[in-house]
């Protein structure tokens, strides 16, 4: 729970509770403090030998820390502030839970048909006895989840399945080389009966025990990725018999002459039901990275406010004072902002849209473009795209700000950069959805633009989505110019030299998000002092995105080059308001209520020390 000092008034509490944590109840918070201890009291990398019995241990305080049973996936704010925790403690345990608890659990909680078929794993997953895995790529081909090559064939004797990897170009990337536990794989294969391919879906397998792999399973040696450090490997599957009852069958059924019955009526809807997992992970990426961001910008400002320079320009000053700190450390803490904001928005979509039918013929989702993430949920894909870019460069900023110290493994701003800059191509390349999400915007062409309006001042934070709103017309009207919209050419000749300015449009739609998940949030605070502190750090963040989007918006014409010069003015006075406000602010963001502030260097008292001797 957050730790507010007394100078936090009363009347702002709950709302800042609200806002850090979404709409969790007193009991989910204090279930929050319990799993920072238990991780605070086990540290360690969940990766490497010997780690298997470490990252059980902490994937049981995560299940701690979640409802129980069968309800573990039940609240998917609590799910999102249990995963933003893990990441702030150890992003690697954060990509560890995100795999086992909304892709692992997930496709076995939302596309089985028999839960009870899955015992006895399905409750050593919940509990956290078990480590869950989750393979879909293959290593083989680019974009291999639209052309999956393992196959699962049918044996129409008993309604088993035979599991296999046809060659080495299938073999499937993951998280599944932990050594000395037992592993249980949610495995992506195509599905084969009567010599018929019946699209992807997907099947749990037992991947280890505490001796190694199971029969028929071939692990290679581990596979290093410095940036997200996990026990990487890749998986073979050789003639491995799957239970009728592992079959993730989504409803589908098989007839007893071996026909297969799919309500998805489609590969193509097929592949999209089975993925639509991922809405889960989407939904709670904004809060991961909402997290890692206020710890990054809270330690940032800390560090700038503390070290003095010995610059001749005005030697013993804090770095705090120069205004190129202040734009980049005031800014990071302006885009933790808002990605908080983008995290509550990101939670209503996937609250509202569970209950929403899963895509198939009658289902109205849109159809798949050039990958089916933007099919399979645009708003939350496009969450997850804009919020780890954006916190992946808020970090890297803020690491490069604090020198040496940014690099020091104790402060974990290059371990949370590492996490985000990773997510940016995993769990759905962000690019790919970007581009998906222009190419929609374009070839909806009953979609009407909006009259231009008189914008706000820029130090106004209803201003950037005003301007933002504007861009993304101006790009649809270009873009539909250039051919983008013509139904009649072929797709690939249609978009291929139009790719980059898709990927702007998509990504100014997401950031079209987030930037009215702040005027939202903001509106519904009620304590003016709050208010008061946030809107112009709502304003920040504003006018600092759109100097980086200088270039796009001064060539269609959003902004002409007096506008623009007009922003450095904007953006000293908004940051001189918040250096006002900014003993509440950093209160506020503090969530551990630890006040931290990136180390300049371990204390002496710390280390030990050897002198050398005369020999």
């Amino acid at each position: 729970m957050t730790l507010l000092a007394d100078s936090v008034p009363e009347s702002a509490r709950e709302e800042i509770r609200r806002l850090l944590h979404g709409p969790c109840d007193p009991t989910d918070l204090s279930a929050l403090t319990t799993l920072r201890k238990a991780l605070a009291d086990d540290p360690g990398p969940v990766y490497g030998p010997g780690r298997g019995a470490l990252l059980l241990r902490r994937l049981h305080a995560l299940a701690e820390a979640l409802p129980p049973g069968a309800g573990i996936l039940d609240d998917p704010a609590r799910l999102a502030a249990v995963h933003a925790a893990a990441a702030v403690a150890d992003p690697s345990l954060c990509l560890a839970g995100l795999v086992h608890h909304l892709l692992c659990l997930g496709s076995l909680t939302e596309l089985s048909d028999d839960p009870e078929g899955l015992e006895p794993r399905l409750s050593a997953l919940r509990e956290g006895r078990a480590k869950g895995v989750y393979l879909i790529t293959e290593a083989g081909q680019a974009n291999s989840h639209l052309a999956t090559a393992t196959r699962a064939d049918l044996d129409p004797a008993d309604g088993s399945f035979v599991l296999h990897t046809p060659g080495p170009g299938a073999a499937k990337f993951g998280s599944a080389g932990t050594w000395g536990v037992e592993q249980t794989g949610v495995v992506l294969a195509r599905l084969f009966a009567g010599g018929a391919d019946h699209g992807v879906f997907a099947f749990m397998v037992g991947l280890t025990d505490d001796q190694g792999p199971l029969p028929g399973v071939e692990l290679s040696s581990p596979i290093a990725l410095d940036a997200l450090p996990l026990d990487y490997v890749q998986v073979r599957f050789h003639r491995v018999r799957v239970a009728a009852a592992h079959w993730l069958s989504d409803g589908a059924r098989i007839g007893p002459d071996g026909t297969v019955h799919d309500p998805a009526g489609s590969p193509e809807q097929r592949l999209q039901r089975t993925l639509r997992v991922g809405q889960g992970l989407w939904a709670a990426m904004p809060a991961v990275a909402a997290a890692t961001s206020r710890r990054t910008a809270v330690q940032a400002v800390g560090y700038a406010r503390r070290r003095r320079t010995g610059s001749r320009l005005a030697p013993g000053v804090p770095l705090l004072t120069y205004r190129t700190q202040q734009t980049v450390v005031l800014g990071a803490l302006a885009d933790a902002f808002a990605l908080t904001c983008a995290a509550d928005g990101a939670l209503t979509v996937r609250t509202e849209g569970r209950s929403a039918a899963p895509p198939g013929p009658e289902s109205g989702e849109e159809e798949m473009g050039f990958t089916p993430w933007a099919a399979v949920s645009q708003p939350l894909a496009a969450y997850k795209a804009v919020t780890v870019r954006t916190a992946a460069r808020l970090t890297a900023e803020c690491q490069h700000r604090c020198g040496f110290s940014g690099q020091l493994t104790a402060n974990r701003l290059a371990a949370y950069q590492g996490f985000h800059h990773a997510f940016d191509t995993a769990g759905g390349d962000s690019q790919l959805i970007f581009y998906d999400i222009g190419r929609s915007l374009v070839e909806s062409l009953d979609g009407s633009l909006e009259e231009q309006r008189q914008l706000p001042d820029p130090t106004s934070p209803h201003w950037w989505p005003a301007l933002l709103r504007r861009h993304q017309d101006d790009l649809v009207r270009e873009l539909r110019r250039r051919g983008g919209a013509d139904p009649a050419s072929d797709p690939f000749e249609r978009w291929n030299p139009l790719l980059e300015q898709a990927g702007l449009l998509g990504e100014a739609r997401a950031t079209l998000l987030v930037a009215d998940d702040v005027t939202r949030v903001l509106g519904r605070l009620r304590d003016h002092g709050l208010v008061r502190a946030l809107a112009p750090l709502a304003a920040l963040h504003g006018v600092l995105s759109a100097r980086r989007w200088s270039g796009s918006l001064l060539a269609l014409g959003t902004l002409d080059p007096a506008d623009m010069a007009a922003l450095s003015e904007a953006t000293d006075r908004l940051c001189d308001a918040v250096m006002e406000q900014l003993p509440l602010l950093v209160e506020v963001f503090d969530e551990y209520g630890d006040r931290p502030g990136v180390a300049p260097a371990p204390p002496a008292a710390t280390l030990t020390w050897t002198l050398g001797s005369a020999s």
